[in-house]
């Protein structure tokens, strides 16, 4: 009788702010290297070790929804057979919190903890099966999801700047005036990718119809 392989744990220390690529990517690499997601903390991810390449990973922005239509689209989501993880973007770790997202919609403008606060994104995966791993399938429905992310990083592009035009207007060139610019300027990155994308979608929207 063959004998079942034990099952080896392991942590890592990560952070990604709103990188969600970069965390996705890294994410599949842990699964190809055979390190299949069980828990995300706020800064801890915890692994099981499985065959490599078990499992995959997609990252899923949930921020601009209100928290009952958050659960809605976990509950969804696990129907269908895939682990779902909530994933902060931030780092506070205080209680009773409310905050307004400008790049939300409708009530997801404003988030509480307890509630969808520090679950702005979801981690959700299935075991690697044939086939592209898909959570938006036409392209209308990914424009419309580039769109989301690409209006969080106008609104993070803008407030930084904006603070940090204020600070250099009050105190000029000082440590708060350049590092508010430069958080303004690289979130110009993600801005112009999720931009492209919206175009991109769009173009292969109109080719579906």
């Amino acid at each position: 009788m063959e004998q079942k392989k034990e099952k080896i744990r392991r942590k890592k220390v990560r952070y990604f702010a709103g990188f969600l690529d970069c965390q996705e990517r890294w994410l599949n690499h842990m699964a190809k290297e055979g390190w299949r997601l069980v828990r995300a903390g706020r800064l801890v991810y915890e692994f099981e070790s499985c065959e490599p390449e078990a499992y995959e990973y997609r990252i899923e922005f949930v921020g601009h929804l209100d928290w009952n239509k958050s659960k809605d689209y976990r509950s969804f989501l696990r129907e269908m057979g895939y682990e779902v993880f909530y994933k902060n973007i931030n780092l506070s770790c205080s209680i009773g919190k409310v905050r307004w997202r400008p790049y939300g919609s409708g009530k997801g403008q404003i988030t509480t903890s307890p509630g969808s606060y520090n679950k702005e994104i979801m981690i959700v995966g299935r075991q690697r099966k044939e086939g592209p791993f898909e959570l938006h399938s036409t392209g209308e429905d990914r424009a419309a999801y580039a769109a989301v992310l690409r209006r969080v990083w106008i609104y993070m592009a803008a407030m930084c700047l904006a603070f940090g035009a204020w600070f250099g207007l009050r105190e000029g060139f000082g440590t708060e005036t350049i590092v508010f610019m430069a958080a303004g300027i690289l979130s110009l990155v993600p801005l112009t990718l999720y931009h492209r994308r919206v175009r991109q979608y769009r173009r292969e929207a109109e080719i579906e119809e």
